[in-house]
């Protein structure tokens, strides 16, 4: 991690100094002119072994910028770098005394080692002093302190145009690196959020597999348990040559599974709860109840002392599913004659109640039986919605599911 957030620097850092060559064209440009008008002006710069030397410092002076965008990636390096300009400066300026050419190097070094060395302000400011007055040790050695003065106002102009160059260029590298940190924080939350997103997809699978496994158990399981039954006394009294018998047991088991069959269609169906998306609570609720009544000639009755309660969708849809799974268990095991549904709202909370006059059951003896699952998916969703659900019931007097949800759960 460390070496690929230390390669991404210097690839930055040489992207921000290889962006600045409109500076290294304008200082190629002021050295080429120097050195032509020199040695045109000057008859003693084109002796052989001057023109020679002056041509190799000017080279490797120019040659240097060039390649500053490899070179300025650490402290150590920066600091020779410097050194080593500013003595070919100084050589250079030696050897063509007395001509602009020495004005003309000495700024772009200035502006060069300023902006190389920032963002820290005290070594910037260090690293300009020091080649400015390598400069004007330079044009004192050469031209004399008289003429030094006279040329400060031209030096202070190339020296502000180098400034301000210097700024814009900071500025520039500046809101790059905003840029980049910005890009970064982006990309960070992108993976974030795709971590949260792969989350809520996974808890979403695993919830909408208990789901589909509470529908299949109150449709599938339960019709399907009952038709192994039935059949299985069907081929007993086949066996034991009682074929009147086994026919009644068949045809009851062919309504069975006429029975289950329209369930499971429900089932999928309600998968999404299209009675919810077209109604309200009440609405879905009634619709169940006259389908139960219609399928089981049950005699139903519905009772709602509340107007259309305010829940969400997942937990009006999970209300729906206890109450039909009550009556499911009604039409399987109680031998009801008459179900009562009641839907009331009491302190700020809903109050569900599920009743029948069937034959009831042993409470104790029903809920440790291994297939009672039907129960058990009902706790579930009444745990979900933040509620209780109790069940009371005896042999002979009946069933009474009831579901209980706080206001703050609503």
């Amino acid at each position: 991690m460390a070496q690929q957030s230390s390669s991404t620097t210097e690839r930055s850092t040489r992207e921000e100094m290889a962006q600045a060559w409109p500076f290294y064209i304008i200082v190629s440009l002021v050295m080429i002119g120097g050195y032509v008008n020199a040695i045109t002006s000057d008859p003693s710069l084109r002796q052989p072994a001057r023109l020679a030397l002056l041509t190799v410092l000017l080279l490797a002076h120019g040659g240097l910028y060039w390649t500053s965008p490899y070179l300025l990636l650490n402290r150590r390096r920066l600091v020779v770098f410097c050194v080593v300009q500013g003595t070919l400066a100084f050589a250079i300026g030696m050897i063509a005394q007395g001509h602009w050419l020495v004005m003309g190097l000495y700024p772009a070094l200035i502006g060069l080692v300023t902006a190389a060395f920032w963002p820290n302000v005290r070594a910037s400011i260090l690293a300009g002093s020091l080649c400015f007055s390598l400069m004007a040790l330079n044009l004192i050695i050469t031209w004399g302190f008289q003429e030094f003065l006279q040329l400060l106002p031209f030096v202070g102009l190339m020296l502000a145009f180098v400034v301000i160059y210097v700024l814009l260029f900071v500025r520039q590298v500046e809101a790059r690196e905003r840029a980049q940190a910005l890009l970064h924080e982006l990309e960070t939350a992108h993976r974030q959020l795709q971590a949260y997103a792969d989350q809520v997809e996974e808890l979403t699978i695993g919830r909408e597999r208990e789901r589909m496994a509470r529908e299949l158990h109150d449709t599938l399981a339960q019709g399907l348990a009952g038709l192994i039954l039935q059949l299985e006394a069907a081929d007993s009294y086949l066996e034991k040559d009682n074929p009147v018998r086994a026919q009644e047991i068949v045809q009851q088991a062919m309504q069975r599974a006429r029975t289950t069959l329209d369930e499971a269609r429900r089932a999928i169906q309600a998968l999404r709860p299209s009675a919810l998306e077209r109604g309200s609570l009440i609405d879905a609720l009634g619709q169940a109840i006259d389908q139960f009544g219609a399928t089981t000639s049950v005699r139903t009755t519905f009772e709602v002392d509340t107007r259309p309660p305010g829940v969400s969708q997942e937990a009006a849809q999970d209300i729906l599913r206890i109450v039909q799974e009550s009556l499911s268990n009604v039409a399987h095991h109680a031998h009801a004659d008459h179900v009562l549904v009641q839907l009331a709202e009491r302190d700020g909370g809903l109050h569900l109640v599920v009743q029948d006059d069937g034959v009831g059951f042993d409470l104790a003896e029903g809920l440790e039986r291994p297939s009672c699952f039907g129960l058990a998916g009902m706790q579930e969703r009444a745990s979900r919605l933040g509620g209780t659900l109790r069940v009371e019931s005896a042999p002979e007097e009946g069933t009474k599911v009831t579901l209980e949800i706080g206001k703050g759960e609503r």
